[in-house]
């Protein structure tokens, strides 16, 4: 039994991960269970990572790679190194030594590289770069003949005859891009070409079998090619004679009517207009002879003409002026097998050529010189393989690593060093941004990326004329003053910086702290919204009334001089009746009041319960919200394909949306004011000042209840004396 590979995990997203690190584990990859793959597929397009080394991957082009095109890619760059640990370590510099030319795709690959080096000056070398490769690539794509299979005009070098061939058949067969962009032909290209041409040429060569009685050959085939030009028409015309013969009552409904004319007449009319090609050749009259001269359909004139003068006055040898039908299944049944030729003409690009043109094209020697331009540029192409599997060999060394670490698992991601779906950094609202991702259209990413119980923003990023979309995960702090149509800045992984502008929102809760304060920040955000509302109602009633009083003194200001000002009068009723309310009222609050001090060394008790009664719902939302956080749906929406759930727990939360700080070693100025105007900070007062509002009234309550008796009863007896004693008299206090 075979020892299976030891692989090492660790756990993070909840979900085992693991760990790619060695060169072995790059050789082993492909016996991992993709169950524990943290990804399936991912675009070859937005993300950051080099495009050129996923479409070296990306064998099927269809710009997303999978699990079986990255395994191939791990066995290709395993089986061309002696040892796979060069593969871990990196780099776009390849030790000739390290290349396994053991094997033969090895030793092709060793000698292509000293061969490059040879050409670049550098023979005696023992490592090749990504850069000298390249360079011999764009060298190589500069040669006449660099091994891409295509040829242009260019490649005849002078020959005219040649280059106008290559460039007809580029027009008529389709142009192939070359390897240095310039369009050309291919081999296929070519040999479609010389097979049609000699299709033709066998084509014309039937010819000679034709049992047709008019000679010469060309003549007989001009009156076919007359006669299949208007076949279906003088047919149509004679079968509508036979029918009008028959009863000449259908003469009428065969022949336009006065209204198909009307409708004629309304339109502007050419030989070539269709309605008119529609109608038959000449009137039908029921007499079996078509007219070829006179009386015919202005649309077929010409062909009829031709008819006459091709088939007819060769055939019958006199120029008449109408053909019978007996005359016309004559000359059909003497040119059938001309006709069965011509339908049997190859149906070719090249359109309608000469059997002269054919023989020339077979006889000048160019099918040779084409072929033997693609046969000596064929000779380069295997030097041009192996320089593309140099380049994609290095870039792997390179690049395979990391990709393995963005794609079966996500350890770049949390450990912080960048994952390439992240897109850059979002600065906006006292906060950074790290998970960022590039979308291609935010209304139907947001679809999907809902499901991830993150708050996102969506923002639109603008730079020097570009434009692209981002979603930014806010994973910590508050969302109080995040909406549509705030600006900040975003840093992509270059370094450039692009205006931002927040277009779309989901909202979700950031932190339970959050959550906490969400209910408060609720209430006075609703009592601030009416009070500001029944404001702006009062505002409109003094303004209303202002002006209705402005325009009575504009228009009558002699009587409202003369006129008393009327006496205001009270409501009697409305007054007892707000009393009544305030008093049903404070007897409300006076009897929660006792009740609550009643509860004695329970009050710090239940303001806890009352707290909690209040943010409770909210922070249980927040924590089934919080723990079903997911990175998931938010990559899944981008193209991706997510294998696991990948949760963002707080404590990573916090690592991606960094707030401000104020640095260690800075200095405050306590003279200012607002130096500590925060609003968490605000908040805690607050519930600072309950709890001393709720121990002070519990304080004495307990006082109330540990006083000694003699006090309470010296104070009665106080009172009660209070109470006998004489009134004084009126002047008393002023004598005394």
């Amino acid at each position: 039994m075979q020892k299976q590979y030891e692989w090492q995990f660790f756990r993070a997203g909840e979900v085992d991960q693991v760990v790619i690190r060695t060169g072995q584990d790059i050789a082993h990859i492909g016996e991992l269970d993709q169950k524990l793959w943290v990804a399936l597929a991912c675009p070859t397009r937005g993300i950051e990572f080099d495009s050129a080394t996923l479409d070296l991957i990306d064998e099927s082009k269809d710009g997303r790679i999978r699990p079986p095109e990255l395994v191939a890619a791990c066995e290709w760059a395993v089986a061309r190194v002696r040892d796979p640990q060069v593969l871990a370590d990196g780099g776009d510099v390849l030790q000739l030594n390290s290349i396994n030319d053991a094997t033969e795709e090895g030793a092709l690959l060793l000698a292509e590289a000293r061969r490059v080096l040879e050409l670049a000056g550098l023979p005696d070398a023992q490592s090749i770069t990504l850069a000298q490769v390249q360079e011999r690539m764009a060298s190589l794509q500069a040669l006449r003949f660099n091994g891409d299979g295509v040829v242009s005009a260019a490649t005849a070098e002078g020959d005219e005859a040649l280059a106008g061939l290559i460039a007809r058949i580029q027009e008529l067969y389709g142009a192939v891009d070359g390897s240095d962009g310039v369009p050309g032909i291919d081999r296929s290209k070519a040999e479609a070409f010389w097979e049609d041409v000699q299709a033709l040429q066998t084509w014309f060569a039937q010819a000679a079998e034709l049992g047709c009685n008019l000679q010469p050959r060309a003549l007989a085939l001009a009156a076919a090619e007359a006669v299949n030009a208007v076949q279906a028409k003088v047919d149509d015309f004679f079968a509508r004679t036979r029918l009008v013969e028959f009863d000449a009552n259908a003469r009428a409904p065969l022949n336009p009517t006065e209204e198909g004319y009307a409708a004629l007449g309304a339109q502007v009319l050419s030989n070539a207009s269709e309605s008119l090609a529609a109608l038959p050749l000449a009137a039908v009259t029921g007499e079996r002879s078509l007219p070829l001269v006179n009386g015919v359909n202005p649309a077929w004139a010409a062909a009829l003409q031709t008819l006459r003068e091709q088939a007819v006055q060769p055939v019958f040898g006199e120029a008449l002026t109408a053909l019978t039908e007996v005359q016309w299944d004559q000359l059909k049944t003497m040119l059938a097998h001309c006709q069965q030729w011509l339908s049997e003409c190859p149906a070719t690009p090249l359109g309608a050529v000469s059997e002269a043109e054919v023989q020339q094209l077979l006889s000048s020697g160019l099918k040779d010189a084409v072929m033997q331009l693609l046969d000596h540029d064929d000779a380069e192409k295997e030097h041009a393989v192996q320089a593309m599997a140099l380049e994609k060999l290095i870039r792997l060394q390179r690049d395979l690593l990391e990709l393995l670490n963005n794609f079966v698992s996500f350890s770049r991601f949390y450990r912080r060093e960048g994952a390439a779906f992240q897109a850059g950094t979002l600065f906006l609202d006292g906060r950074s941004c790290d998970l960022t991702v590039e979308v291609a259209d935010a209304a139907a990413h947001s679809t999907l990326a809902a499901m991830a119980k993150t708050y996102l923003a969506y923002c639109e990023c603008k730079r020097e004329g570009q434009k692209k979309t981002i979603v930014a995960a806010f994973t910590a702090g508050d969302v109080d003053f995040l909406f549509v149509g705030r600006n900040g800045v975003f840093y992509d992984r270059a370094g450039n910086d692009w205006d931002a502008t927040i277009v779309k929102l989901i909202d979700n809760p950031t932190s339970i702290g959050q959550a906490f304060f969400s209910p408060y920040k609720k209430f006075l955000r609703m009592i601030e919204e009416q009070v500001a509302k029944h404001a702006a109602a009062k505002n409109d009633v003094v303004n209303t009334s202002l002006s209705d009083n402005a325009t009575k003194l504009v228009t009558a200001p002699k009587d409202l001089a003369q006129a008393p000002a009327p006496a205001r009068k009270t409501d009697v009723g409305t007054v007892a009746a707000i009393g009544v309310a305030l008093g049903s009222l404070s007897a409300v609050i006076v009897g929660i009041f006792g009740k609550f001090i009643e509860l004695g060394p329970w009050i710090p008790v239940a303001i806890l319960g009352l707290i909690l009664a209040i943010s409770g719902p909210s922070m249980l939302i927040a924590w089934l919200k919080l723990r079903q956080r997911s990175l998931g749906p938010i990559l899944d929406a981008s193209g991706w394909a997510i294998n696991g759930r990948m949760n963002i727990n707080l404590g990573l939360g916090r690592s991606l949306s960094q707030t401000a700080k104020v640095p260690v070693n800075a200095k405050r100025n306590i003279a200012d004011p607002y130096a500590d105007s925060h609003g968490l900070r605000n908040s805690l007062c607050v519930l600072a000042l309950m709890a001393a509002a709720a121990l002070l009234a519990w304080r004495m309550h307990w006082l109330d209840a540990v006083l000694p008796v003699s006090w309470q009863h010296g104070s009665a007896v106080a009172s009660a004396a209070t109470a006998m004693e004489p009134a004084a008299p009126a002047g008393g206090a002023a004598a005394r």
